[in-house]
């Protein structure tokens, strides 16, 4: 039952716990236990509302930073990866495979607000060996969810 109240609320965290228990065949109260512990166990972490800012008259700017770190002895990469999650800039950090070790997304007013983080604040961390800023410029999905108008043929039909 815990996979399938996840496959549903991870894509519509707003359903009706109602709604919810008839869809997987269950009662309310069995549901919903079982949502409770869930979020006990931090497994469900959090609720959140996807919103396209860019139909909004609030400017924001998202950033994603590749960051090089050396980790330190005995603390490895978590301890790192604490110091950078704590600041309130910071959305959401990922240790990687590949080039890099982590990537950090932020979000801020401007780009300038965007680039003093980084270099007031990030690139100052003993770990840090480097960083790549990458700004987005616009989304086209995001959260499997399509954010972007579909794009109209704007050719006029000729008919002959």
């Amino acid at each position: 039952m815990r996979e399938k109240i996840l496959a549903v609320i991870e894509k519509n965290s707003r359903i009706d716990l109602k709604d919810l228990a008839i869809l997987l065949g269950e009662s309310e109260a069995a549901v919903a236990n079982e949502i409770a512990d869930m979020e006990k166990e931090h497994i469900i972490c959090g609720y959140h509302t996807l919103i396209n800012w860019d139909n909004t008259s609030e400017e924001k700017v998202q950033a994603l930073i590749e960051v090089k770190v050396t980790p330190q002895r005995g603390m490895g990469f978590d301890k790192i990866a604490e110091r950078i999650y704590q600041y309130s800039e910071v959305d959401s950090v990922f240790l990687m495979s590949g080039g890099y070790d982590f990537t950090v997304i932020i979000e801020g007013k401007t780009m300038r607000q965007v680039a003093l983080f980084v270099s007031e604040k990030l690139s100052t961390l003993d770990s840090v060996l480097s960083t790549a800023t990458h700004f987005v410029l616009k989304k086209y999905k995001d959260h499997g969810t399509i954010i972007a108008e579909p794009a109209q043929d704007e050719r006029m039909p000729i008919s002959l």
